[in-house]
């Protein structure tokens, strides 16, 4: 009798935990935001490819890349600029007189009212006339040149007061700071002098690296440290161009190839560009601390064969500079500037000079004739070029 009476009791209970579920439940659940999308839509993915990123960067990038042009009548040469194994990439068609303009370089649209972005390397012939012809083949007179002192960088400014509605497009600016090897990029540019908005890819092959750019027998040299190197391939004529990432932002100028070596191609960080842009729409200039001299750096070992001492051997002074002024003179060592040694790498006198500011007053020790010296100088602004 118990056992019937247990499972009697228990037939109710089920009985009524199902009309409870079948009477409340659905009511409960009718209340609760449903999304009328199912799980997995039906629209199409997008599926990035490698073709899909090169495409959508030269449809961002190319309308905003520039051809320079030179006019000179200032004899050119078939010799490269050498530094070593590398080689800062213009573009020479040969040794020959000039009549006519002649691309050189490549370059890229950085604001709306006509300001190019370059390599200083590119224009670097201050008696020359250039041109900038942008990708629609439209040309324009380059009616003035801002040469960075302290980085292979310049800005052209062009003319645009026979069109002032032209419709000029800037490049969008990345951040370099956050580049890591391996990182897929592309470059355009103007191979050769001749084929312009040429585009190539490839990938971040290192960073900061530090190379010497130019030859001191044709009258450029520059350090160029915290480079970027690529294996994108690069040309002669490309130099000044943009290396663009896979989000289509530019991310570095493309400056300077290897001669012996394969794909192995240097762009300046787009952060430098960024600081230089900075500090030009500040003033409309450069306006950078300058103290007007011409050096090479001397280590211990090359100084003590020279019977000299470390520091920055003075090759020559511009007149009427802050050097000049000072007293500095050709053959001087510069070994200490504002009490800090002067030396390779970390205390190199271009690094001491950029943290100072234009009007500062700087103690300044020379070894000259087996004495130490001390000089006074007061930093001007680098004088436009």
């Amino acid at each position: 009798m118990r056992k019937l009476l247990f499972i009697l009791v228990l037939l109710l209970a089920i009985l009524g935990a199902w009309t409870l579920f079948a009477t409340y439940i659905p009511s409960v659940l009718s209340k609760l935001p449903i999304s009328s999308k199912p799980a997995v839509p039906n629209e199409q993915v997008k599926v990035l490819t490698e073709e899909s990123v090169v495409i959508s960067d030269v449809k961002k990038i190319s309308p905003s890349v520039v051809t320079v042009e030179e006019f000179s009548q200032s004899p050119s040469t078939d010799e490269s600029l050498n530094f070593g194994p590398f080689q800062i990439f213009g573009f020479n068609q040969g040794q020959q007189q000039q009549s006519s303009p002649q691309a050189i370089g490549s370059g890229f649209i950085v604001s709306k009212d006509g300001l190019i972005v370059t390599n200083k390397h590119v224009v670097s012939d201050t008696n020359a006339t250039y041109n900038v012809i942008t990708s629609d083949n439209k040309k324009y007179a380059v009616v003035k040149v801002y040469r960075d002192p302290l980085n292979d960088i310049a800005f052209l400014k062009i003319d645009l007061s026979k069109n002032a509605s032209e419709n000029l497009k800037p490049v969008p600016l990345g951040d370099s700071s956050s580049l890591q090897v391996g990182q897929f990029v592309v470059a355009i540019g103007t191979a050769l002098g001749e084929f312009n908005n040429t585009v190539t890819t490839g990938v971040i092959s290192g960073l900061g690296r530090a190379i010497t750019a130019g030859d001191e027998f044709q009258g450029y040299v520059e350090n160029l440290t915290n480079v970027i190197q690529t294996d994108a391939p690069i040309n002669p004529g490309n130099s000044g161009g943009p290396l663009v990432n896979s989000s289509g932002q530019v991310i570095g100028i493309n400056t300077a190839i290897a001669q012996n070596g394969q794909n192995i191609g240097f762009s300046l960080p787009v952060n430098l560009l960024k600081e230089s842009l900075n500090n030009f729409n500040q003033h409309g200039q450069f306006y950078r601390p300058y103290l007007g001299v011409s050096y090479e750096m001397l280590d211990k070992n090359t100084a003590a064969l020279n019977e000299l001492v470390q520091g920055a051997y003075v090759q020559s002074v511009v007149p009427s500079s802050p050097a000049d002024k000072a007293g500095i003179q050709q053959g001087d060592v510069i070994t200490k500037f504002d009490g800090k040694t002067v030396e390779v790498n970390d205390g190199e006198l271009s690094t001491l000079i950029a943290v100072k500011k234009v009007g500062d007053s700087v103690n300044i020790q020379v070894w000259r004739n087996g004495k130490n010296i001390n000089l006074e100088v007061t930093l001007a602004s680098v004088p436009n070029q």
